[in-house]
């Protein structure tokens, strides 16, 4: 039988139950995967608001 264990959330090794990540290198890999997702959501949200203005802008100018 294999004793409790976690993995690692970036790499896969085997850590321990109160870890999540195995090593500094592990731990700085998280944290620019999670900056990369913060700034594409932040991308997305700013394209949207550009999407809506821009189908706002065009109907106001279709209705004159």
């Amino acid at each position: 039988m294999v004793d409790d264990h976690k993995h690692c959330i970036v790499c896969g090794r085997v850590v321990s139950l109160d870890k999540l990540l195995c090593s500094p290198e592990c731990e700085e890999r998280f944290k620019m995967q999670q900056k990369r997702v913060s700034r594409m959501r932040m991308y997305m949200m700013l394209m949207v608001g550009a999407l809506f203005l821009l189908i706002i802008l065009t109907s106001l100018i279709r209705a004159r």
